[in-house]
């Protein structure tokens, strides 16, 4: 294996890099196979079942076998196709998949038990003794499971994700993707061109030929020059289309720095969310092979893959004149490798061609109705066995291109569940009509194969798409090229009793699809999982329809009888890192502030993350020196005066139109619709199954405008399920809805001096008891003309109102706040006491509404309204839901020095401490400073009949049994008598 003349590689920039610690050289140009190739690396890994020897097989995001781990440290990156690696200096390459060195794999052994380990067998093997599974089996499993190895240390590089609105997007940049682009592009469109290669030009680079009289490149070079300068072009090279999705959207990586050492100021890759008007699928296809015995060795590679590793990257398997190259076909592109490497002075064993009419195309030996029988050379091919005029023989070579025709890359144009169709002439599957709206094939991708048929059909297409775009016609004159011989013989597999690789990644062979067909494994997704065919990371590309025609076979069936699966995104591996965008640390997900952040920081607040907020938790002062200390003190401060609190992360939906208080009687499980205009009503929302999932108020304005709040937690969940309502269950509804959870600031203003507060703010308004009683509403102005919402509603249980104001005015709300309440000892509060407040209360949130919830559980059963339908109302009167008899009550310590903690089981003194004995568990529990001690609502089996009933509060996991009294959930002011 040497360097041969030509390629598209620059020798005068050479690269330095390691495989295995060893220190290896390539050039620029270079991918890290091609530069194992060239030098004299033939062995890159091992299979995953056996671990059998495994060499480069193919060129591109197709290869099965040379998955190496690539960088060291926290860069580490494993299962890298060393295919698709652009080599780099200081690359550092490593095999995997093996323990001890790759040349002496302990689990080669392996390979010795394969009649153990056919297929299925993990279905069949460790089911007994029972006793094994924990300790042997799956110890043993998941040691031998996996490929490659991660660094276990956080990614050190930056992601991105990008936006695109193309009117086209052209994938794949071969000849029928390069022409379609340069057609749309002088017609004026906006076009994106993708192309997972790092150089544009697809198969054109590795075939040769002409374009125009002039070699191919030439031609690729001019194309990518003119659309380089086009304003309306956007060029893509490294960028892997992945999948397509609703609505003209498709997913997209691109490998910004992947090429690099490190990415340095760069990010290393981008996922970008591209929406076209329209899209050209020009994704060529994939070379397939032909299972023969022993076909698995390295130096066997596909014959499409030396023709382009000799063309574009000047090398090849073997050079040596007494181990020359065969080739094994059952059509006329393995002819075509043939040709290429005499031209390149290659020597040649021949072409051992399965058509018995096979006829040579140039300075080469043909075995005309020859079969390969055989290989030899575990680590690397040393000879052939022919089978050729009834005799066998064994001839020497250093390495065997095999070809068994091209499958259309079709994946894409199947992600909407559209399978391909069988063509019997082409022997193979060829996108049907099903294919994503909007979306247009070309090329080999419909199997329109030869560099003259794609060039012609891109145009075709172009033509098309431009026409149906709007666009006027366009001359772009066809160039000329050579129309290639297609000829192909259906020879699916040369049959022998040794084993014949179809899968080599998974070690699947004919044997395997052999026993899966006596197994009755037949339907096609069943041979899939029964073998895992195709479940590897190349996803079948190189073996699913050979492994369908062997199943027809079996069966008696045609390939289109048989059938095929159909593909899922990703088109190729994509890293979690980039699924992620980066959004690593305090970037994980958005972080939300409310409007009076900067207010709260500048009082010292101490903040907690509620959901995607960052909410001010407490408020500590000067000689707190622990939280409960300043917790207390907020209590204390609004059931005797008044205190503030943000609450804007409660969601807030507007509900309005004529049908808007209809809408809220079918969402709401009690009436909404009778609710008077200036008033507000607590309501509780059910799902589908009667389980209550979320409550909150809902507020009239208007004869036709509702506001309704939820809880922080379930602000996102609410809106979405009641657009679903209104857009899927009930579209005839004339009701609109928009969340204003952001546009609003709300203030909570509580205690027994917060009217006299807000009459210091409030314009014109009438706020007393009397104009503006308790669960009333209004549009006020405060602040000398500032438009706002007043609410009197209580979560503290004190007298108590909201206020809200457009969001930009919060933090100046809250300084207003506190300038006008100095006198009044206004006190602002945070979450802690917010918790505290509503326990001593007995009001609900997130902690109570598990999802396993029913209203009778809050003894709120009666408020399930029974004169009108609303969802969830009939399922939570089914038997299982209505017989539920535990209760939210209350629980206070024996002894008043004892905590309580949540989570806590409730069990009678003097039972066992087991599930059997459970009456129900401790939801929410805070230190009162009114009451004294601990306190804590939960879950009691009969709970309101039990008040006085002392059980043990059982926290098995920290020791704790504090014995408990069952008391009312509401400690403070029972009758409610404060907040009215």
């Amino acid at each position: 294996m040497s360097r041969i003349q030509g390629g598209l590689i620059d020798r005068d920039k050479p690269l330095n890099f390691t495989f295995n610690g060893k220190s290896l050289r390539g050039f620029v140009g270079d991918t890290l196979a091609s530069a194992l190739l060239a030098n004299d690396v033939q062995l890159i890994g091992r299979s995953f079942k056996y671990h059998r020897p495994r060499g480069i097989y193919s060129a591109g995001s197709e290869e099965p076998n040379a998955l190496v781990e690539l960088r060291s440290g926290a860069r580490q990156e494993p299962n890298t196709r060393a295919t698709v690696v652009e080599l780099f200096e200081g690359l550092s390459a490593k095999s995997q998949n093996h323990i001890g060195s790759l040349d002496h794999d302990v689990l080669a052994l392996n390979d010795l038990f394969s009649p153990f380990l056919s297929a299925g067998f993990y279905y069949k093997t460790f089911m007994w003794p029972r006793a094994f599974w924990e300790k042997v089996y799956e110890p043993a499993i998941r040691r031998a499971a996996g490929l490659g190895s991660l660094s276990m240390e956080a990614d050190p590089d930056a992601y991105d994700r990008g936006y695109l609105h193309p009117d086209l997007l052209v994938i794949g940049a071969g000849a029928a993707g390069l022409m379609a682009a340069l057609m749309a592009a002088r017609a004026g469109a906006e076009v994106v061109i993708a192309d997972e290669d790092s150089r544009m030009g697809g198969r054109l680079l590795a075939e040769g030929g002409l374009i125009d009289d002039a070699p191919a490149v030439h031609w690729v070079e001019i194309v990518l020059a003119e659309l380089g300068s086009l304003p309306n072009v956007r060029m893509m090279p490294r960028t892997t289309v992945f999948g397509a999705y609703d609505h003209g959207i498709f997913g997209a990586v691109e490998r910004v720095a992947d090429h690099l050492a490190t990415p340095g100021d760069r990010v290393r890759q981008t996922l970008w969310r591209i929406t076209a008007k329209a899209s050209i699928l020009a994704t060529g296809a994939t070379e397939r092979h032909i299972p023969f015995a022993d076909n698995d060795r390295p130096g066997i590679l596909l014959s499409g893959a030396v023709r382009a590793y000799a063309n574009r990257w000047a090398v090849v398997p073997h050079r040596r004149n007494d181990a020359p190259i065969a080739i094994f076909t059952n059509n006329d592109d393995g002819h075509r490798t043939a040709q290429s490497l005499l031209q390149k002075d290659v020597p040649l064993l021949g072409v051992i061609d399965a058509r018995s009419d096979a006829e040579s195309h140039g300075d080469y030996k043909t075995f005309a109705g020859a079969t390969v029988t055989g290989t030899r050379g575990r680590k690397g091919i040393r000879a052939v066995q022919i089978a050729h005029n009834g005799q066998r023989n064994w001839l020497p070579c250093g390495g065997l291109a095999v070809s068994g025709g091209w499958n259309p890359n079709v994946h894409l144009a199947s992600h909407h569940r559209g399978r391909p169709r069988w063509d019997e002439a082409k022997l193979a599957f060829v996108p049907d009509e099903n294919a994503p709206k909007g979306m247009f094939i070309t090329g080999a991708a419909r199997g329109q194969g030869s560099t003259k048929e794609a060039l012609a059909d891109g145009q075709r297409v172009a033509m098309t798409v431009l026409d149906q775009l709007g666009f006027g016609p366009v001359n772009v004159p066809l160039p000329v090229a050579e129309d290639e011989a297609g000829d192909i013989a259906p020879i699916w597999h040369v049959p022998s009793s040794k084993r014949a690789w179809v899968d080599f990644q998974n070690d699947v062979t004919v044997k395997d699809i052999k026993l899966a067909h006596q197994e009755n494994m037949r339907p096609v997704e069943h041979l899939k999982r029964w073998t895992t065919l195709g479940m590897a990371t190349d996803q079948g590309k190189t073996s699913n329809v050979t492994a369908l025609a062997v199943m027809a076979e079996l069966t008696g069936q045609t390939l289109p009888e048989t059938g095929t699966t159909i593909f899922r995104p990703p088109y190729t591996p994509v890293s979690m890192g980039v699924l992620g965008g980066g959004d690593t640390g305090a970037h994980f997900r958005p972080r939300r502030l409310t409007p009076s952040d900067t207010w709260a920081k500048t009082q010292g607040a101490v903040f907690v993350e509620a959901g995607q907020w960052m909410r001010a938790q407490y408020f500590p002062r000067s000689g707190e020196t622990h939280w409960r200390q300043t917790v207390d003190r907020e209590a204390l401060a609004v059931r005797s005066g008044v205190g503030i609190c943000d609450v804007t992360t409660l969601g807030k939906i507007d509900v309005q139109g004529a049908d808007a208080g209809e809408f809220l009687n079918r969402v709401y499980a009690n009436m909404m619709g009778t609710l008077k205009v200036g008033m507000v009503r607590y309501g509780l929302m059910l799902r589908e199954d009667g389980h209550l999932y979320d409550d909150g108020t809902c507020a009239r304005l208007a004869e036709q405008h509702y506001v309704v709040t939820t809880t922080t937690a379930n602000a996102g969940i609410v809106y979405q399920r009641m657009e679903f309502a209104r857009q899927c269950l009930w579209p005839e509804l004339d009701v609109t809805l928009i969340s204003t959870t952001d546009a609003w600031a709300q203030i909570a203003v509580a205690g027994p001096k917060s009217r006299a507060l807000l009459e210091r703010l409030v314009d014109d308004a009438d706020i007393s008891n009397e104009a503006f009683p308790f669960m009333a509403c209004q549009e006020v102005t405060v602040c000398t003309g500032l438009r706002a919402r007043l609410f009197r509603i209580s979560f503290s249980g004190e007298l108590a109102y909201e206020l809200a104001v457009p969001a930009r005015y919060g933090n100046a709300l809250m300084e207003r706040l506190m300038e006008q309440g100095q006198d009044l000892g206004v006190t602002p509060y945070g979450t802690e006491t917010l918790g505290v407040l509503r326990i001593e209360k007995g009001h609900t949130t997130g902690n109570e509404l598990t999802g396993q919830t029913t209203a009778a559980m809050l003894g709120l059963g009666k408020m399930v309204s029974v004169k009108k339908d609303s969802i969830g109302a009939v399922m939570s009167r089914r038997e299982g839901l209505a017989a539920d008899k535990r209760r939210l009550v209350g629980f206070e310590p024996i002894d008043a020095s004892d905590p309580i903690t949540a989570g806590a089981h409730l069990i009678k003194p003097g039972e066992a401490m087991d599930l059997a004995h459970d009456q129900g568990w401790i939801t929410s529990a805070a230190y009162s400073p009114h009451i004294g001690s601990a306190i804590g609502i939960g879950y009691l089996e009969e709970g309101d009949q039990r008040m006085g009933e002392e059980l043990i509060a059982a926290n098995p996991l920290e020791g704790q049994n504090i014995p408990v009294r069952v008391v009312s959930a509401h400690f403070i002011d029972p009758k409610g008598e404060r907040l009215r």
